[in-house]
């Protein structure tokens, strides 16, 4: 839905001399900013509004209200990449396509670290927002790594693990691709490339699932 042009002016100026209106990836852009530093209570409608460079109605007109705001910041943020998704090849190991998985995760967390800043906060709150993240983004990624998971179980190569316990071993080692100046204070290089990232994000999936693998080998002895 376009924006009205109204929504885009500012007090004191005429329309003709109206900046233009970021675009839709700036906009959602800066919004993530916005919500990483100040939280979803202290971003206030006027101050997005100063921050995306628009005008204090604009928000309302274009999305309806900062609620609606935040969540489609965090569907753009927390969207899955194509290319984060490992194929469904029946000939992989689930053990190989659950790494990958996670792994895929981990990477996408690296590109968009003020998204951890968000997750820490509203993880903590018990909201309507932590809902969302819950249904539209939390349950779809342990989905993918549900089939893997089940069949490592059935064949005895992983214990069974309560969905809870499953979830805290996957996503706090995300903290070791967002967590820049603690990283660099343990040796990593600053700046760290793609490539560093990218074997970052391996190294921790594989710890990971050789973690959850192990339990089942201990089970079985």
């Amino acid at each position: 839905m376009e924006a009205r042009t109204e929504s885009v002016r500012r007090p004191g100026r005429p329309g003709a001399g109206t900046p233009a209106v970021p675009g839709e990836e700036s906009i959602l852009q800066r919004g993530l900013e916005a919500f990483a530093e100040l939280g979803y209570d202290r971003a206030s409608a006027r101050e997005l509004a100063r921050r995306l460079g628009v005008s204090h109605n604009f928000i309302n007109d274009r999305y309806g209200s900062k609620a609606a705001f935040w969540r489609a910041v965090m569907d753009h943020a927390l969207g899955p990449r194509p290319e984060d998704l490992p194929e469904q090849d029946p000939a992989v190991d689930d053990a190989d396509l659950l790494r990958q998985t996670i792994a895929g995760f981990y990477r996408a967390a690296a590109d968009t670290p003020l998204i951890g800043r968000i997750l820490v906060d509203e993880s903590s709150r018990d909201t309507e927002r932590l809902d969302y993240l819950y249904e539209r983004h939390i349950v779809p990624t342990l989905q993918l790594m549900a089939p893997s998971i089940e069949r490592l179980i059935a064949s005895g190569r992983m214990a069974p693990v309560p969905m809870d316990v499953l979830f805290f071993a996957v996503v706090p080692p995300v903290a070791g691709m967002i967590d820049g100046p603690l990283a660099r204070r343990l040796g990593r290089p600053e700046p760290a490339s793609p490539r560093q990232l990218a074997d970052t994000a391996e190294a921790l999936a594989t710890l990971v699932v050789n973690g959850l693998l192990a339990t089942g080998g201990q089970k079985g002895r």
